[in-house]
């Protein structure tokens, strides 16, 4: 999940134009969603979702933002409410997201307070993104980043009808179960869907290919920014925040590549020499499935 989140903000800068800075995400899981904002939050932080804030921190932290300020742009929500710092519950890696604020145990009224620019959900918590919460996510972004990654498609916190209709067409929407195309007012939304596809067969080809003696999340943050920039314009013209998954393979091979070249910066590699087109070395690895044809040859002895 916390890879997927990366790919899809980063993937939506070119529809916002916003880059990725300190105070923008919001998370909720474990009855939970997440959310991208100018300040961040959580909801009922389970293990992804954690993995999730992690990860956006990694990020943030590479762009200059010292770690303290970027945990303190990432607000959390677990079932008991808001990750506060008066709560005496929380467990360590809950504790770096806790906030010094009043508690507060309804999401709708954190997105009140926090004003976030991205909602993410990852915890199987269905319709948790209501009509009240999208509307007031809205009304605080020109474009608001609406992730229901929870599946399969009866868990997720919201639509992607739901969130179009209920945002007036200005949701920058993903999702992690599948929605069919929507039209409304002339715009056609083709919605992306958050696929393990695109990144762990990617990551696990590259790490194989060159030998990486570990799989630090640095690894999987390369794999997802390299994997933002294969959305084409003609994603983004219909709202999809991932690439086509027509395309897997290729997209696998790029990322790969990435992985494999920050593999080698980080000396984590141990197949040396070092290939020269990683590309090349990529697919040479690769299990080809095209074969001249399945059927053995047979000879006529009759005569």
């Amino acid at each position: 999940v916390h890879y997927r989140s990366i790919l899809s903000l980063r993937s939506h800068i070119p529809i916002t134009f916003h880059p990725l800075r300190p105070p923008w995400v919001i998370m909720n899981d474990g009855s939970s969603c997440h959310a991208y904002s100018r300040q961040p939050f959580i909801h009922d932080p389970i293990q992804a979702n954690l993995g999730i804030a992690q990860l956006i921190c990694l990020k943030m932290t590479k762009e200059g933002t010292p770690e303290e300020e970027a945990r303190g742009k990432i607000f959390m929500l677990d079932s008991r409410g808001l990750l506060v710092k008066s709560r005496t519950n929380l467990t360590e890696h809950k504790l770096l997201f806790a906030k010094d604020m009043e508690p507060c145990t309804d999401l709708a009224e954190v997105v009140r307070r926090v004003k976030p620019s991205a909602l993410i959900g990852a915890a199987a918590q269905p319709k948790t993104f209501t009509k009240e919460i999208i509307e007031e996510m809205s009304r605080n972004n020109e474009r608001p980043v609406i992730f229901a990654l929870s599946n399969p498609t009866s868990k997720s916190e919201c639509s992607a009808e739901e969130a179009y209709k209920w945002s007036n067409n200005k949701a920058v929407f993903a999702s992690g179960s599948p929605f069919p195309k929507y039209e409304q007012d002339g715009h056609v939304f083709e919605p992306g869907q958050g696929n393990n596809a695109y990144i762990f067969p990617a990551v696990a080809l590259g790490v194989m290919c060159c030998g990486s003696v570990s799989i630090p999340d640095d690894l999987f943050l390369t794999a997802a920014e390299r994997l933002s920039y294969l959305v084409s314009e003609k994603d983004l013209e219909v709202g999809r925040v991932y690439p086509h998954l027509s395309e897997i393979q290729e997209h696998s091979v790029a990322v790969a590549v990435a992985v494999i070249e920050r593999a080698y910066e980080l000396k984590l590699a141990t197949v040396y020499p070092k290939p020269e087109n990683l590309e090349e070395f990529v697919r040479s690895q690769l299990f080809n499935t095209d074969y001249p044809s399945f059927i053995p040859d047979t000879y006529d002895y009759s005569n």
